[in-house]
């Protein structure tokens, strides 16, 4: 199962629409570290979360990066109600990502 990509554009439009929690994984291509914590959140998607998941490259991503104050990659973002409410940057394993995501 993988996870969805979107673009900022596209992800500013859900977040207005969406009434719920949803997750976004902000990576880069090259990043290592973002490849394993992606897995990791494949894997906690499998299980059958209820909160969507969408990926987003933070080199595409200039407006969200500065408005959220996001540090560094990777950066799980959790929101609800279109606000950001936890931005987490270590994926320490699959179990703490799925009890985030639960």
């Amino acid at each position: 199962m993988t996870i969805h990509e979107i673009d900022e554009a596209a992800l500013q439009s859900l977040i207005h629409t969406e009434n719920r929690k949803i997750a976004v994984y902000f990576f880069t291509p090259l990043c290592g570290t973002c490849k394993i914590g992606e897995r990791m959140l494949e894997i906690a998607q499998a299980t059958g979360i209820s909160v969507p998941l969408y990926k987003l490259n933070i080199n595409y991503a200039p407006r969200l990066r500065e408005q959220w104050k996001i540090a560094s990659v990777p950066c799980l973002v959790l929101l609800e109600n279109g606000e950001p409410i936890r931005n987490e940057y270590a994926m320490k394993s699959v179990d703490h990502v799925y009890l985030m995501l639960k």
